[in-house]
């Protein structure tokens, strides 16, 4: 005779409800935003099905909307135009930049938003990497130094977490400095610690133009600097160096893929961790769905549960507005 049995605690949804061990909801969302130049501009994104590139005012708009779905923070990327590229990314500090002004307007619309902007210099770069070049090498000290000056610029505009990305070392260190310095010592700082050098980033690179250039002199890939996806150990050294340098917030990059990582790091640290579901595993799902292949809305909740199991405290997610009005029904 069987006196155990599992299945006592699925027999209906009310029970399974009630022992279900982790529950998504809007809090745990930060939507990507695509800003570019312009007024009353929207331009759709081919590879990634419903997100668009947005004027300040219309990113404002999608804001207030994202707000009243219950979606709290957003996580800032500009489109940044050609002729103001360069190898220095000057561009990214300055306090009149299409980054300040939008981070000036969202605060402004909706103070009680969330803003996080992206620290690197890839969309400000002519050659489309993370960093200065000098001698066809990606240098370290120097682009961190941009990096802080870029941090400062935000803060000085009213972002509430900065999110460095770029993954250089001691850039965590460089950037918790300047805002100390500077007198922002309530902004965060949200590192992309364990950030791959990953295939499934291109959607959003075709949507900022930010990858690597076909140059022979330069590295034709960020391999030099983000993580070989071959390796989990070294993710728990970036992990443990950041957090020495001041970090607030990890982040895990890519997702899906990477569930392994998360689990990890959660095991290892006590710090919130943020995941990135990012541009490929959005467009996998989009293209599935719109082919019937799977169920588009059952597809993305049990996706963005998967991460929440696996030990992450907030989802980085295109699917973040679409996803709160699937809860919120």
């Amino acid at each position: 005779m069987i006196h155990s049995r599992n299945r006592r605690l699925r027999v209906n949804e009310s029970i399974r409800s009630l022992v279900r061990e982790n529950i998504l909801t809007t809090d745990d969302f930060v939507m990507p935003i695509f800003v570019m130049e312009g007024e009353n501009q929207e331009e759709a994104i081919p590879s990634m099905p419903g997100i668009f590139r947005r004027s300040i005012d219309l990113t404002v708009k999608e804001c207030k909307e994202l707000f009243s779905l219950g979606v709290k923070s957003v996580n800032l990327y500009m489109k940044v135009s050609e002729h103001l590229k360069d190898n220095t990314g000057k561009e990214a500090w300055n306090k009149d930049g299409l980054m300040q002004q939008t981070i000036k307007a969202i605060k402004d619309a909706v103070p009680e938003m969330i803003v996080m902007p992206d620290v690197a210099l890839d969309p400000y770069s002519i050659y489309g990497h993370d960093g200065i070049i000098e001698n066809g090498k990606i240098v370290n000290d120097a682009t961190n130094d941009a990096l802080a000056r870029m941090s400062v610029s935000h803060a000085e505009a009213g972002a509430d977490i900065v999110a460095p990305s770029d993954m250089m070392d001691g850039r965590v260190l460089a950037i918790r400095e300047a805002l100390e310095e500077s007198g922002f010592t309530d902004v965060g700082i949200l590192s992309y610690s364990a950030k791959y050098a990953s295939s499934f980033y291109g959607p959003f690179r075709s949507a900022l133009d930010s990858a690597p250039k076909d140059n022979m002199e330069i590295p034709k890939d960020k391999k030099t600097y983000q993580m070989d996806f071959h390796n989990s150990r070294e993710a728990l050294n970036e992990v443990f160096k950041d957090i020495e340098e001041g970090a607030d917030i990890i982040m895990i990059k890519p997702g899906l893929p990477y569930l392994d990582i998360v689990a990890k790091v959660r095991e290892a640290i006590d710090l919130p961790i943020a995941v990135y579901n990012v541009s490929g595993e959005y467009a996998m799902v989009k293209a599935a769905a719109q082919n019937g292949w799977l169920d588009n809305d059952k597809t993305i909740i049990e996706s963005l549960t998967c991460f929440k199991r696996a030990g992450a405290d907030m989802i980085f997610t295109y699917f973040a507005k679409e996803a709160a009005m699937i809860l919120n029904k």
